[in-house]
């Protein structure tokens, strides 16, 4: 079981790289080219939500990966 926990650790921070590639390149660049009112999203998607999706993805996947939830 402590084996999947490590290994679910590697999916969880490759899932959280591409939870940024998703909001990045499918979300944030087509508002930044559209321009106008949806400039605000597309500032909110990169600098608040990548940053935290990045971290908390990628935080959880290194205690697992390390091994801190093992019993």
């Amino acid at each position: 079981m402590n084996q999947i926990k490590r290994i679910l650790g590697l999916v969880w921070m490759l899932l959280g790289v591409l939870a940024v590639y998703y909001l990045i390149y499918n979300q944030a660049i087509p508002l930044w080219k559209s321009g106008g009112a949806n400039l605000i999203p597309a500032v909110i998607y990169i600098f608040v939500l990548c940053p935290i999706v990045a971290g908390s993805l990628g935080c959880f996947g290194w205690f697992c990966w390390k091994g801190d939830f093992d019993r």
